[in-house]
């Protein structure tokens, strides 16, 4: 049985879902394939956080809300964060981040991606686009002009124009072919979430150790703010030996690297650990085909960006796919594709040279790099300008923004 779109879009996670919305009532023909079974679990608002959460942006906020996602969100589970607070542990240098610098109200949202996911799910079953699940791909080939792709449950789908949504290990860029780099950065993240003596004060915080970056990310369930998701750094010897501890010794040690911020930690769910390895896709683009999200990046989790670039990717191409309708255009074309290429390569890039430099800066042991390290967070911490150009960014309030994400 062979299917044909004019648009397919492999992954239907945060990032693919997304694009699909926003190109819903564009006329084209669209399909959207995932090996999951694109299935909404109903949502239990006494449940255990998710392992798994985003920072998402007031930018990834305005293009959620404009796909119609974020009232599902809002309505399931989401955690305001309006200061970031971050120090060395190596150190005394510090700096404190606050929305009200730039007359907002938050920083973010601490939202776990089950919420976001099953919000993007909810819309896209409402919506008419058409969706393959409990099919993964397993071939992929040119097919005169077009992509053919074979799924395992064996039907084909014809289309001309392809986009890779499915994440860092993308069937579609490997079948593909796309180019990659790519590095491990020999750290794992320990993931889980933990219940503090005191609350966060809607605050993220964020110590460099000298194993690694410890971010506790604020949650809130029935208005309990205890509670906050960790992403925690180290070394794969540290993490292994970090996973083998008992719930006590890990809340132990959990308390000591974090330096009793917020007070004993009282509890821990279920812990994650996951390697760390950065990509970026040498190309987005190629005739007929665009990577999206981790399918074309992945970078360091610490500050939480990965998926902020991911939802600008979705919003610039869509964006760039319409106008070129408008326009008469054939949307296959690599001239076409590559606006979107050129717009959203060198941003991405320029986070992962920033995340990579902030990695390695907190990582240098010389006693002189430590101190260079301390006194410049207690110099910009100084500079009120400095900081709200930095909050500016951060929430999507500068820059090339596509128009899902402009105020």
């Amino acid at each position: 049985m062979e299917l044909k779109a004019d648009l397919v879009i492999v992954g239907a996670g945060m990032v693919g879902a997304s694009l699909a919305l926003a190109l819903e009532h564009s006329g084209l023909e669209i399909l959207v394939v995932d090996g999951g079974p694109l299935s909404v679990k109903p949502f239990d608002a006494t449940a255990p956080f998710e392992p798994r959460v985003s920072a998402l942006s007031a930018a990834s906020q305005r293009i959620l809300e404009r796909v119609g996602a974020w009232d599902g969100i809002a309505a399931r589970r989401a955690s305001p964060y309006a200061e970031m607070q971050v120090w060395d542990g190596s150190g005394t240098g510090s700096i404190h981040f606050s929305a009200a610098s730039v007359h907002a109200e938050t920083l973010g949202h601490i939202v776990e991606n089950r919420v976001v996911q099953d919000a993007l799910l909810e819309r896209l079953h409402d919506s008419d686009l058409g969706l393959v699940g409990g099919a993964r791909l397993e071939q992929l080939r040119h097919s005169g002009d077009d992509w053919l792709l074979g799924l395992s449950d064996g039907r084909q789908i014809r289309t001309p124009l392809l986009v890779a949504a499915d994440g860092a290990n993308s069937a579609v860029r490997r079948l593909a072919g796309c180019a990659t780099r790519e590095w491990d950065y020999l750290h794992h993240a320990i993931v889980t979430s933990v219940r503090c003596a005191e609350e966060h004060r809607r605050t993220a915080w964020q110590r460099f150790t000298d194993d690694g970056p410890l971010a506790f990310l604020p949650l809130e369930r029935d208005g309990d703010r205890h509670w906050c998701s960790i992403v925690w750094s180290v070394t794969p010897d540290e993490a292994e030996r970090l996973m083998a501890l008992d719930d006590d010794a890990f809340r132990a040690a959990l308390g000591r690297a974090f330096e009793y911020r917020l007070g004993e930690i009282e509890a821990v769910d279920p812990r994650l650990c996951i390697p760390l390895r950065q990509r970026h896709a040498k190309r987005y683009i190629e005739a007929g085909l665009a990577l999206i999200g981790d399918a074309a990046h992945s970078i360091h989790p610490l500050a939480g960006q990965g998926v902020n670039l991911g939802f600008l990717d979705a919003a610039v191409l869509a964006e760039v796919l319409l106008h070129a309708l408008g326009r008469g255009e054939r949307l296959a074309e690599p001239r076409v594709l590559s606006r979107y290429e050129r717009r959203r390569m060198p941003h991405n890039l320029a986070m992962m040279a920033a995340m990579e430099g902030f990695e390695r800066l907190f990582q240098a042991d010389p006693l002189p790099v430590r101190w260079l390290r301390n006194a410049g967070l207690d110099w910009v911490d100084g500079l009120p300008e400095a900081k709200a150009m930095f909050v500016r960014q951060a929430l999507g309030l500068s820059g090339d923004l596509p128009e899902l994400a402009r105020v």
